[in-house]
């Protein structure tokens, strides 16, 4: 059964007011075409998880969408800090929680699992154990020795930016894999946003490559572009000029709502925002092709 529909749609049906909400990506396929449809739809009260904030909890943040968030390592990447996270979190105005990098996708994997928690071996995160409580110990019951543990993290919403997905919601991804599988099912709903809705044969074609099982998913919006000013491999590269130029933007909050006001609330979807970068922009972030070795599944 098709689960095609705008992101628009997805948004208004799946993403309630005081959701935690997750979106996965690392690196690349990050869904900031999502998080300005949650702004502009003014969606509020929201708990914002995810490994490596970077700008789009930024700007959710500055909307007024969050009133927590729970990351691993949060920062505009190679360039400095996310100015307004920050700075909520220090006025006391936004909630948090902060883990390594391995304790938070530990947490997910629990959700994902159906785990009560999830045990690792001690980390260097020592200060992190001091300040959060949700790091405890136990006791290995095979070795005597003591183990910390994570709860599970399970979203009420995942949405996940992927290369091309067919209409059930079977996508694949390729490059770099983040914590895409293991958010989506932690989470009870799962959005899934794809450059691509091809036909079922191409998915089928490449089984191995099929990291988002359609079963899972409830919700599939056709988005080209979706993940800019992060990159979607093979599609369109990292706008690194716009990471450098929200780290001006972001030390004024007048300059943060005008960029909201123009760039937001004043587009109505993905494909004007698209149009209104430009064709410099577009032919800046143009990749070309580098093909992987074909695979043969052999003949049945």
């Amino acid at each position: 059964m098709s689960k095609l529909m705008t992101l628009s749609e997805a948004i208004q049906r799946y993403v309630h007011d005081g959701d935690l909400v997750y979106a996965a990506g690392f690196t690349h396929l990050i869904p900031f075409a999502a998080g300005h449809e949650i702004i502009r739809q003014g969606k509020k009260n929201l708990i914002l998880a995810r490994a490596t904030p970077d700008l789009i909890y930024d700007q959710m943040v500055a909307a007024g969408c969050a009133r927590k968030v729970i990351f691993s390592y949060m920062g505009n990447p190679g360039v400095g800090s996310l100015r307004i996270v920050r700075a909520e979190i220090e006025a006391g105005n936004l909630e948090w929680e902060e883990y390594s990098h391995f304790s938070m996708i530990s947490r997910l994997q629990a959700g994902a699992s159906g785990l009560p928690f999830m045990p690792m071996n001690p980390t260097a995160a020592g200060d992190l154990e001091r300040v959060n409580p949700n790091y405890r110990q136990v006791i290995d019951p095979y070795s005597g020795n003591a183990v910390v543990v994570v709860p599970p993290l399970k979203p009420d919403v995942a949405i996940v930016h992927v290369q091309r997905c067919d209409a059930q919601g079977n996508a694949h991804i390729w490059g770099i894999i983040g914590e895409q599988k293991e958010a989506a099912f932690a989470a009870e709903r799962v959005i899934i946003t794809a450059e691509e809705i091809v036909d079922e044969s191409v998915i089928r074609s490449d089984p191995n490559r099929t990291l988002i099982p359609a079963f899972i998913v409830d919700a599939v919006c056709p988005v080209p572009y979706c993940a800019h000013p992060s990159y979607t491999q093979g599609y369109y590269d990292r706008d690194n000029e716009f990471y450098l130029q929200w780290d001006e933007i972001s030390k004024s909050r007048q300059k943060v709502q005008e960029y909201l006001e123009e760039w937001v609330f004043g587009v109505p979807d993905r494909v004007a925002y698209w149009e209104k970068l430009g064709e410099e922009v577009h032919q800046r972030l143009k990749v070309g092709e580098r093909l992987s070795a074909p695979v043969n599944y052999g003949l049945y």
